[in-house]
């Protein structure tokens, strides 16, 4: 007998979030289907593959990353250089300088340097604060408002500090936000719907669940993106129709694989691939699961990304 294929529709479909301006403005979300399930209806906007650079500059320790900026001297020339050579629909800067526990940069140095990389690329931009709760909160009220019109994300508002963000950057400056929750279906809902209470549409909210290298405790971000996707398309939960970004490069160049010497495990190969490696596994894994965007460190690993989505959707 020969196989016919039943299409899965839903009634419900994943909000879509807007980010840049211009032509090259993306969108996020619009899917009425499970991840790549493009053969039961078309996927209206694939996954997007962002590349990540941080203020203190790339790390020139790994050969490919030092020959992929080389000659860059300033944030402003490595962003520059991301969107123009890595094939990525995104940049993201992330503010780690800023965190209080590190360098401890300023605010309105950390402002200065992100309307400095807006100014020099075209791309859409993301900016990822320095984790700190109190200083992130503060952080992004000042960068909305210094970038007004750039409509960027700002990664990312919590439980704790959602308020700050979500008045600041969109009420106020009509920014986009992304909602930060600790791999779990229920906190993500709760967060979700704070800041809905605030006057904040799902069109101006991206989620970002929270994620884990591949191989570390991976099942969790996999079983709760499942049941978010379920939930939102299946029983049509609008608190959870939000498109989902996640942040791959700080989970994968962390883990063991990524960081031992090759002199102490030669048997494991270059560090550097081991890297690009986990980073390509970890960014696959998450767009299958439901990630809308990942946003990934090396220039090898955004290429390998964007050909895979290419190819699937």
């Amino acid at each position: 007998m020969p196989f016919k294929s039943v299409p899965q529709k839903f009634n419900a479909s994943i909000k879509e979030v807007v980010i840049g301006t211009g032509d090259a403005a993306l969108t996020l979300g619009g899917e009425s289907v499970l991840p790549l399930y493009s053969f039961d209806d078309p996927i209206k906007n694939p996954p997007k593959v962002g590349i990540e650079f941080s203020d203190l500059g790339p790390n020139r320790d790994l050969p490919g990353i030092a020959a992929f900026y080389a000659g860059a001297e300033t944030i402003a020339d490595v962003a520059k250089r991301a969107a123009e050579k890595s094939g990525a629909s995104f940049v993201s800067l992330s503010l780690e300088g800023a965190d209080p526990n590190g360098k401890n940069k300023s605010i309105d140095e950390c402002v200065a340097l992100c309307k400095e990389v807006a100014d020099a690329v075209k791309l859409p931009l993301v900016i990822q604060g320095c984790k700190n709760i109190e200083k992130d909160g503060q952080l992004f009220v000042k960068i909305a408002e210094a970038l007004q019109g750039k409509n960027v994300l700002l990664l990312s508002a919590r439980e704790e500090n959602y308020k700050a963000v979500a008045a600041g950057a969109v009420l106020a400056y009509r920014q986009k936000i992304g909602a930060e929750s600790a791999v779990d279906i229920n906190l993500a809902k709760q967060l979700n719907v704070l800041i809905s209470q605030l006057g904040v549409s799902a069109g101006n909210t991206a989620v970002n669940l929270g994620s884990a290298a591949a191989g570390y405790g991976f099942e969790y971000v996999a079983s709760t993106m499942d049941r978010v996707k379920s939930a939102a398309l299946a029983q049509n939960d609008t608190m959870l129709q939000m498109p989902i970004i996640t942040p791959v490069g700080s989970e994968a160049w962390s883990v063991k694989e990524a960081v031992v010497s090759e002199e102490d495990f030669p048997e494991w190969g270059p560090v550097e691939q081991r890297g690009i490696d986990m980073e390509i596994a970890t960014a696959a894994a998450d767009i299958a699961a439901g990630s809308n965007a990942v946003i990934l460190r090396h220039p090898v690993s955004v290429t390998a990304i964007a050909k895979l989505v290419s190819e699937l959707v």
